[in-house]
């Protein structure tokens, strides 16, 4: 819940001065190396949900704002799969998000790439997702309601953050379904980091 126009999408609405929503998944929710996304058997509708990643590059506890930047290395683009109608039952019933959100493969990521070799701020990223050839959804690092760096620091309060670890960054609008054949392709700036199809 990071962006704006992706609350509104999911008619919440999130102040600023509130601490961002903050989930984990499990290590078996990884999906990388272009494998296929197989849809569980368990949901009527998964959706993606396009996002920024950074990889953690050293041990940190507590971390000050100001020096959050020291503990990441590395970006790229991922998909945080939802089984919507599953988290919506969820939400219903004022349960934790560990089952629509944690399964295994619902954490897609490319290729990881230097944050230095991006030629910008963190903090002004265009990232995109194609489906099939067609853009489905837009996303600008700037439009986020909490920064990179405030992320890393406020998680940091919770939960030690080690070598290796990903931290989702959150989605822009224009979250939808995926079906049985899409091709998905991820861009950060102008470089194709993420591919993969659906089965």
């Amino acid at each position: 819940m990071n962006y704006e126009e992706h609350n509104k999408e999911l008619h919440h609405t999130l102040s600023i001065k509130e601490e961002p929503v903050i989930f984990t998944k499990a290590d078996s929710a990884l999906l990388t190396g272009g494998r296929p996304f197989f849809i569980p058997d368990f949901t009527e509708r998964c959706d993606y949900e396009t996002e920024l990643v950074v990889r953690i590059c050293r041990l940190g506890r507590s971390i000050s704002p100001r020096f959050a930047h020291r503990y990441y290395d590395a970006v790229t683009v991922g998909i945080d799969f939802t089984a919507r109608d599953l988290q919506e039952d969820l939400r219903r019933k004022g349960l934790p998000w560990d089952l629509c959100k944690g399964f295994d493969g619902s954490a897609v990521v490319g290729q990881f790439v230097p944050k230095e070799s991006l030629g910008a701020d963190i903090q002004d990223l265009h990232f995109h997702l194609d489906i099939n050839g067609q853009t489905v959804q837009r996303g600008h690092t700037a439009d986020m309601i909490h920064t990179v760096d405030s992320l890393v620091a406020t998680i940091s309060r919770y939960f030690t953050l080690k070598m290796g670890d990903l931290i989702f960054t959150g989605t822009p609008a224009g979250i939808g379904p995926v079906h049985v054949d899409d091709h998905l392709e991820g861009w950060l700036q102008d470089n194709k980091l993420l591919e993969f199809n659906v089965k």
